[in-house]
């Protein structure tokens, strides 16, 4: 059982806030939802701490009925890893960089698109509005698919 699952990508200013919100937001409509919910956590690789969430993001994500809130950026270190039971991370290659950080963390860190074939989550940070529509479409998609697995 997941009591606590942390959302990684770069910055965590984009993919993983946006996860981590949908992720909130999202299992109390999970088919098996649980009676103590989920803590849901996001961190950057290379985050700046104390930047805030990307504002097209933000935007895509209340048009999705889901209030984005405040988010304040924070780096990944070792501490956040071991206190996770799970981490999902926007890019296949992030696994290693986890790992990397905490080799303890073998066995619990997996891609956000481990059901779709692996799928990564391009980055859509400072690209066009279609891009972030596409990447916020992928990750509503990829979040439903792991409430239906942990919840």
């Amino acid at each position: 059982m997941f009591d606590n699952v942390l959302i990684v990508c770069h910055a965590n200013v984009c993919r993983s806030p946006a996860a981590e919100m949908l992720f909130r937001a999202r299992q109390a409509r999970a088919p098996r939802a649980r009676t103590a919910p989920i803590a849901f956590h996001s961190a950057g690789i290379r985050a700046v701490n104390g930047h805030g969430m990307d504002p097209v993001m933000r935007r895509l994500l209340e048009e999705h009925g889901v209030a984005a809130g405040i988010h304040h950026a924070r780096r990944l270190d070792r501490s956040l890893v071991r206190a996770a039971d799970l981490v999902l991370v926007s890019e296949r290659a992030q696994v290693s960089e986890v790992e990397a950080l905490d080799p303890a963390a073998r066995g619990k860190v997996y891609p956000l698109g481990k059901w779709e074939a692996d799928s990564d989550v391009a980055d859509p940070h400072g690209g066009a509005e279609d891009e972030y529509r596409e990447s916020l479409v992928l990750i509503e998609h990829l979040v439903m698919g792991w409430l239906k697995k942990i919840c």
